[in-house]
């Protein structure tokens, strides 16, 4: 009997393996997730890369502003999109890009909690939690998912106090040996209803951005 079991408990690995389960993902801290997202480009200091934006709105008033503009990014935690012109109207859906910014500035305005994993596009994922210090009549919290299997932030929904949502999908690309994004996608229900997405043009890696790019940018 004991043989036996012993053959079962060996088999079982294979077995699961057979059935398509996957091994669940062990608990990190938010603050491990982070780091993990931060290290995926550890030779990476900055870069700057034009930002196509196309926009249609699905409520009044209707319209399809197309935004262009240059993405910055400066290690340790600087980010900004900075669009060439942006009508009045389209304000608020440029401020969408800059709110994703990089994982390293997510705690100065705000609490980041570990919130579990959860079965995504077919694979596990890790879910953060990206909640105001402060509280905001706005903005109720955040959700960032993350994919353990390359550090990727792959999607961010804001949840706001009125029901609405903004939900951020990204796509990455290898350039010059560098993970980086390729498009974004947001789906809008928060005031209006809107759909958009960004392609991002060829990066300039590792070059000299003055820090006044980013201030009073976003």
């Amino acid at each position: 009997m004991i043989a036996r079991l012993m053959i079962v408990l060996a088999l079982v690995p294979g077995l699961l393996a057979l059935s398509g389960e996957r091994p669940t993902l062990r608990p990190m801290t938010a603050t491990a997730i982070v780091d993990k997202m931060l290290d995926r480009n550890p030779g990476l200091t900055s870069y700057r890369a034009r930002v196509h934006v196309t926009t249609r709105m699905l409520s009044f008033p209707f319209l399809s502003p197309t935004l262009d503009g240059t993405s910055y990014y400066k290690r340790p935690s600087k980010f900004v999109v900075v669009f060439d012109r942006v009508p009045v109207y389209a304000t608020g859906f440029s401020k969408i890009f800059n709110n994703v910014g990089d994982p390293g500035s997510w705690s100065k305005e705000n609490t980041v909690s570990y919130a579990g994993t959860r079965t995504w596009s077919g694979r596990q994922v890790y879910l953060l939690t990206i909640a105001p210090r402060k509280y905001s009549d706005i903005l109720a919290y955040a959700h960032a998912i993350v994919d353990p299997a390359t550090w990727e932030l792959v999607k961010m929904t804001w949840h706001y106090r009125d029901g609405g949502t903004i939900s951020m999908r990204q796509w990455y690309r290898r350039e010059n040996g560098y993970d980086v994004l390729s498009e974004q996608s947001a789906e809008i229900n928060f005031r209006v209803r809107a759909s958009s997405r960004a392609t991002y043009g060829s990066y300039q890696m590792n070059v000299p951005i003055s820090n006044s790019v980013f201030v009073g940018a976003k």
